[in-house]
């Protein structure tokens, strides 16, 4: 089995990385396909291409037909946008599951639709801040996940590793290093041990399903940082659209809340499932980000659909 690791020279911050990857020790040419050329090391395969990096559907199925090889697992290098400009490195899980079907995807992807989150993201994100910390590149980058969102079609566990937020730190050769250096010692090359690899035969399952909150996810952060918690989707507020009834007797009822909020938490449970098979998904709620009656309505909806509850204490092993 292989890891797709994807970039694209349309973007800077996508291609850096992917530079400063080739430029350590035992890559060689892979072969071609569609235009998309591709190098070899070990049990990695990078790609690059020339296109916006969420258009290009279903890069582990094509290159599954392409070559015979069984992909894994799919990184995604990019850049990051944000209101704020602030400087910042990234990992975020795919997929936008709160639209329906006849909405135009803004960024890729397709309406109801999210990829298994790669479980490697909870590790990554806590090496990231160590990379980042020894670089010096702390505090002027902040280091956090983003909520799920964007496409492009996958399949396969897949993660999005992004710097951001301006053209000035897309081309920042410190930050690509800094990436370069979370594939390399996470994927475990140059005989080193690969991070965050999911073991259904492990006693610590725990796994977090962020549901509320803000881009990103604060409050799941601050469980997420701590060790041993490994992470799936991550909803926030926009991908939970719900509809306040107007009758005041119907706030908390589930049954009579409309938006997709509930397609939403059913896909992102069932590609975290996927994911972490054998895990012990729980959804953790950002409880000060809805209102009275949104909370009722959710809790009320998970129970319905047994997906278990955690609190931060519940994340911990004894």
């Amino acid at each position: 089995m292989v890891t797709l690791v994807v970039a694209t020279t349309a973007d800077p911050a996508s291609i850096g990385p992917s530079s400063s990857l080739l430029s350590m020790p035992g890559w060689l040419p892979g072969p071609s396909f569609e235009g998309i050329i591709s190098f070899s090391n070990g049990g990695v395969r990078l790609l690059q291409h020339d296109k916006s990096i969420v258009v290009e559907d279903n890069l582990d199925i094509r290159w599954e037909q392409a070559t015979k090889e069984v992909v894994d697992n799919v990184i995604f290098l990019s850049k990051h946008t944000a209101v704020s400009n602030r400087p910042a490195l990234t990992i975020h899980p795919i997929g936008i599951p709160h639209l329906k079907e006849g909405d135009v995807p803004p960024q890729g992807g397709r309406p109801g639709w999210a990829a298994p989150p790669d479980p490697r993201m909870g590790p990554w994100i806590r090496l990231l801040r160590k990379i980042a910390e020894s670089r010096g590149l702390t505090p002027e980058f902040e280091i956090t996940m983003e909520a799920t969102h964007h496409g492009p079609i996958t399949s396969k566990p897949t993660m999005f590793l992004e710097i951001g937020s301006t053209a000035e730190y897309w081309k920042r050769q410190d930050a690509a290093q800094a990436m370069a250096q979370l594939v390399w010692e996470g994927l475990g090359l140059g005989d080193g041990v690969a991070v965050g690899n999911w073991c259904s035969e492990s006693d610590k399952k725990k796994v977090l399903l962020g549901i509320g909150g803000g881009h990103y996810v604060p409050r799941h952060m601050d469980l997420i940082l701590k060790d041993e918690v490994w992470v799936g989707h991550l909803l926030s507020g926009y991908s939970l659209p719900m509809d306040e009834p107007v009758n005041s007797k119907s706030l908390g009822d589930a049954t009579n809340i409309g938006g997709t909020w509930k397609d939403a938490i059913r896909v992102a449970y069932g590609a975290t499932t996927a994911a972490f098979p054998g895990g012990e998904i729980l959804a953790h709620l950002d409880q000060k980000s809805f209102k009275s009656w949104q909370k009722s309505a959710i809790v009320a909806f998970l129970s319905e659909e047994s997906i278990k509850i955690g609190k931060p204490n519940d994340f911990k092993y004894s």
